[in-house]
């Protein structure tokens, strides 16, 4: 156990403390003015609980399936770049950790570590992030190493057209070497993308980076497994909504013809509640599995899954919640609700 360290955003001044400032700044840093990347874990702040009461909650289960895939509770481990600068075991030690919490983790395109390396490290279910490169031979070996490597599914990330700009990364000169090269061989025909994608595995294809309620319905009609409500953890264009604000959106564009995962400023189980409340199946959480990773390689990485396990399962008890199931809309008053609420 990490001394110190009582929940999830401690890690990060642990972090802190151990990184170079170039690769703390590079983890911890959001777009330009940085608007978003403080709303993403602000906006949970304006959605309160409505506990239920009178209800035996003696016993209490957070798993769930993702995809045909058990987890041991709906959090998972999202696409971090480059985890080598946080660790020196990076993804390897990360990969251990998810799959010691029986959850799963999504290996960035980015890795530090390769997708083979990462794949024979533990047994454990993981998927693959992939940028689609407009010279789709590079994508398409990326495909073929995943799925001969017991990948479980694609995720295609869609937000980065382009790379947004970073100030704190300009400032320290912080371009690694593998993204200068993504100006201009990223694809930007995203549903001519998914139908290639389609034609060459039989993966299924999870779409990262949806906002909107117009492109939830394009990616259902385009045949997607499942979408990933995200701006990317506000790293890509500042003034976008945060994610919480527009996951319900998105669910009810989609109507549960898909699952849809949510990425953005989780810090605690109320926030993993609150999301699984508006119609998320399962989260994702990026940062601060960095922070657990700097600070302790794979015991912090375990530790921050395990912070966040405890709170939701606490949560879930004191709302009346005993399974995932059982967490429904009626659990969380939004901003909205309460400006309805004043008409």
């Amino acid at each position: 156990m990490v001394v110190g360290a009582v929940n999830v955003c401690e890690f990060q001044e642990l972090a802190k403390k151990v990184l170079p400032k170039m690769h703390y700044d590079f983890f911890t840093g959001g777009a330009e003015d940085e608007h978003t990347l403080r709303e993403n874990v602000e906006a949970f702040c304006r959605i309160t609980l409505r506990p239920r009461v009178l209800i035996d909650v003696s016993r209490i289960n957070l798993s769930t399936n993702i995809l045909g895939y058990d987890m041991s509770s709906p959090i998972m481990v999202a696409a971090i770049a480059f985890q080598n600068l946080a660790h020196s075991e990076g993804e390897v030690a990360t990969t251990k950790a998810a799959a010691a919490a029986n959850t799963i983790m999504v290996l960035s395109t980015t890795s530090t570590c390769t997708i083979e390396e990462v794949a024979s490290s533990c047994n454990g279910i993981r998927f693959f992030q992939l940028y689609v490169y407009k010279r789709r031979d590079v994508s398409a070996i990326l495909v073929q190493r995943a799925e001969r490597s017991g990948y479980k599914a694609i995720v295609l990330t869609v937000e980065t057209p382009k790379l947004g700009r970073r100030w704190a990364d300009i400032k320290n000169k912080m371009v690694a070497p593998e993204l200068k090269n993504f100006d201009g061989l990223l694809s930007t025909e995203v549903v001519d993308d998914i139908g290639w994608l389609k034609s060459i595995t039989n993966l299924p294809i999870i779409l990262k980076g949806v906002l909107t309620s117009e492109d939830a319905i394009k990616a259902v009609e385009a045949g997607v497994a499942g979408i990933i409500v995200s701006n990317n953890g506000a790293r890509q264009l500042d003034f976008v909504p945060a994610t919480i604000s527009v996951l319900e959106e998105v669910v009810q564009a989609v109507g549960g013809r898909i699952p849809i995962l949510f990425d953005g400023g989780i810090r605690r189980g109320t926030d993993v509640f609150k999301a699984l409340a508006l119609g998320a199946q399962a989260v994702l959480v990026g940062r601060p599995v960095i922070y657990g990773l700097a600070a302790k390689g794979q015991n912090g990485v375990t530790r921050v899954i395990e912070m966040l396990q405890d709170e939701l399962e606490l949560t879930m008890t004191l709302c009346g919640c005993r399974s995932v199931k059982d967490i429904t809309r009626n659990h969380v008053r939004t901003e909205r609700d309460r400006l309805r609420s004043l008409l």
